[in-house]
């Protein structure tokens, strides 16, 4: 995923408890005047790459930090908007990309450990600023001089003899304009601002709300015979997390974000799983504080409201208009397509386990909670796999080393050299330098693999610094997870799933760190969603390439390669499971537009039963599976950015198994395969419309067929079996 947060003008600025690592609040003795006078933020870091200096920054630098920076931008905005000088590309659209520098560095660093690593102080300075970030955005775009500039420009635009990224740059800004509200009457724009201020402070408020309710929902178990079935590992490492929130004694099995668990894989205890089971489903749907039903409520009344003001019907009319889907219509079409082959898969899927079930005299019907578990003992029966087992194969730093860093070694010629000497954040976070195929320094890379209870749930990826010729930045660019942080002495095993994952982010960050643009506005991952997890579906299929696999399969105490018989075992099992997979995905991806396609005129929503009606209505309301992410935990709508987007990864999925036989077609994981993709779109940020530079890469539009054949929806062809 690619955290995505409000942005303020010049589009590299981000807007809208565990050890606290280097990053410690100040002493409380410490006044503003003193903050401001040492204030790291206030001038661009020493470090190598401009990185933040984590060391040295307080939480008690962050609000003066934001306070200046916006002063600043405002002024030097003002001077662009006020200038007696004609408007030029040079002195309106460059100069406004220079704009904000001081408040770049605080919103880079700030937004990225509120959700990596926050504490009280920092969810208290996040809810005071939301507002006034999103106020000063308006104040920015709805500056009526300055869009009296840019439109000028963007009329004249045929005469103005502009290269083809200004060309684009200029398409951009003007459309962001049009879209923040520019050319709104000016008592429609102060509505527009009052539901700005009132939707970052919701999107804030369900941040913080499902973070502390998937914390407080973590499972607490007394008896160590309630969690058989899990490793010794997992065991040390459930102990662990409950000696870190001072529960001695006592087994604490951790959310992650999503409905179903990773421990119900092994759980052997009917009743422990459906506590597991029914404390995810629960988590902010339990009437205290943390609940966050009314606060969804309001988020989608508000932006049905917005969406309205600013001349469409919906929010997702309003969301898509701008992406390569174009219209709620297309995206929900794709979706509804799959619908009755997934659900049929995994209806096929349920069967297989209930007849397990009933072989074994179990006495019971299959429930959701049932899924994973009977899923494990179909694939040790007929596939003679044990997730178990396999993890043994998969040690982290091994496969970050011997496998994603490997690939992007053999695709692109890079490399990576570890730094000591970068402060990071909190003490698992690992800082890599990378270098291109010629030795020149290019990016930093930044990990931070392990599960926090400060710690968003999920992965992504982000930047601390964008790459752009024209401010001669290089990118520094972070990939955040959630594995489970083993106890002491204990080795980090990972499943397949979770390498898949690190794969997954490893691509978004070669999107930023192959940038190779001039404008912040357009570098890196700088693109429409339903495009931006392409590269990272994209580099996923390379975890399985065998020539990757077994550079980093191999058993964390011997060394040994995982045997051929496994992983045969792994390839024959290849597309079970995706009835599920793909069921739970559609499930979340449909209730997303849902939410999203409710005009104004529609009266505020029980959430419960708008979510169960929607799912009816779409055909996924499978009872065996429900959605990945049911709408009171559906962070990526709510609070990260994807709101009536999260059909991208389908979207995406259809371009990455498409581009993958490309490469199949043209000779496979090849150094010149990969320089081509490299050059024609990894590097190209968003200086291009996102549909014309796969077309121009590839030859064609993407066709979906790749796509069911990967997932096994239907047969595949023998010349692109894997």
């Amino acid at each position: 995923m690619l955290r995505l947060r409000p942005i303020a003008l010049a589009m590299s600025v981000v807007l809208a408890a565990c050890a606290q690592a280097p990053q410690k609040p100040a002493p409380s003795t410490q006044t503003a005047q003193a903050a401001k006078a040492v204030n790291p933020f206030f001038a661009a870091s020493s470090l190598p790459f401009q990185a933040p200096p984590f060391d040295k920054i307080h939480d008690a630098d962050y609000a003066p930090a934001f306070d200046e920076g916006m002063r600043q931008q405002l002024v030097e905005v003002g001077k662009i908007a006020d200038q007696a000088e004609a408007p030029n590309f040079d002195n309106t659209i460059v100069a406004l990309e220079k704009t904000g520098a001081t408040l770049t560095r605080v919103s880079k660093a700030f937004f990225a450990l509120a959700q990596a690593n926050t504490n009280d102080d920092m969810q208290k300075i996040q809810e005071i600023y939301a507002p006034k970030l999103a106020a000063h955005q308006d104040a920015i775009f709805l500056n009526a001089k300055l869009y009296a500039r840019v439109k000028k420009l963007y009329d004249e635009r045929a005469t103005l003899g502009l290269d083809a990224e200004s060309a684009r740059l200029l398409d951009r800004y003007h459309l962001t304009f049009v879209r923040a509200g520019a050319e709104l009457s000016a008592a429609d724009q102060a509505k527009l601002k009052d539901l700005n201020k009132e939707e970052s402070s919701l999107q804030t408020a369900f941040q913080q709300k499902l973070l502390a309710a998937t914390k407080a929902g973590a499972l607490v178990v007394d008896d160590k015979a309630a969690l058989a079935g899990l490793s010794d590992g997992d065991l040390a490492a459930a102990l662990e997390a409950g000696k870190s929130r001072k529960l001695d004694g006592k087994f604490v099995v951790a959310l992650q974000n999503t409905t179903q668990q990773p421990e119900q894989d092994s759980l052997s205890d009917r009743a422990t799983r459906k506590k597991l089971f029914e404390a995810s489903i629960d988590r902010a749907e339990n009437g205290d504080a943390n609940d966050t039903r009314a606060t969804i409520q309001r988020l989608a009344e508000l932006r049905a409201q917005k969406a309205r003001l600013l001349g469409y019907k919906t929010w997702a009319d309003y969301s898509l208009a701008d992406q390569m889907a174009k219209t709620p219509a297309n995206a929900i079409k794709l979706m509804t397509d799959i619908v009755p082959k997934a659900v049929a898969k995994a209806k096929s899927e349920a069967a297989g386990m209930q007849k397990l079930v009933d072989a074994q005299k179990g006495g019971f019907k299959l429930a959701p909670w049932d899924w994973q578990f009977y899923s494990e003992q179909v694939k040790k029966k007929d596939y003679a796999l044990d997730q178990n087992e396999i993890k043994q194969y998969f040690e982290l730093d091994n496969v970050l080393q011997n496998g994603v860093f490997f690939a992007a070694n053999k695709l692109y010629g890079i490399t990576f050299r570890e730094r000591h000497d970068i402060p990071v954040y909190q003490p698992d976070v690992r800082v890599f330098e990378v270098f291109d195929a010629d030795g020149t320094s290019m990016a930093l890379f930044y990990a931070d693999y392990f599960k926090r209870d400060n710690k968003a749930g999920g992965a992504w990826m982000d930047n601390f610094v964008d790459q752009s010729a024209l401010l001669g930045t290089k990118p520094m660019v972070f990939n955040v997870c959630n594995f489970t942080k083993p106890a002491p002495g204990q080795p980090a095993l990972i499943s397949h799933d979770d390498v898949t994952t690190m794969f997954h982010e490893f691509g978004h960050a070669l999107h930023g760190m192959f940038s190779k643009v001039k404008y912040p506005f357009l570098a890196g991952t700088n693109v429409p969603r339903d495009f931006v997890e392409f590269p990272s579906q994209f580099n996923e299929h390379w975890a399985d390439d065998p020539s990757v696999f077994a550079n980093y399969a191999k058993h964390y105490k011997t060394g040994a390669p995982m045997p051929a018989e496994l992983v045969a075992k792994i390839k024959r099992a290849g597309t079970y499971g995706q009835g599920f997979s793909t069921t739970e995905y559609l499930g979340a991806a449909l209730l997303d537009q849902a939410w999203h396609s409710l005009s104004a005129d529609q009266a505020a929503q029980d959430v419960d039963k708008f979510e169960a009606q929607a799912l009816k209505r779409f055909g996924v309301d499978y009872t065996l599976v429900p959605p990945r992410y049911r709408t009171s935990y559906f962070a990526h709508i709510w609070g990260g950015g994807y709101s009536a987007g999260y059909y991208a990864y389908l979207w995406t999925a259809v371009l990455r198994d498409d581009a993958y036989y490309a490469f199949m077609e043209h000779g496979g994981m090849t150094r010149e395969n990969g320089q081509r993709f490299r050059d024609m779109v990894l590097s190209r940020g968003g200086t291009q419309p996102s549909d014309e530079l796969y077309r121009a890469w590839r030859g064609r539009d993407p066709s979906v067929e790749p796509l069911l054949e990967v997932r096994g929806l239907v047969a595949a062809k023998p010349a692109h079996k894997k």
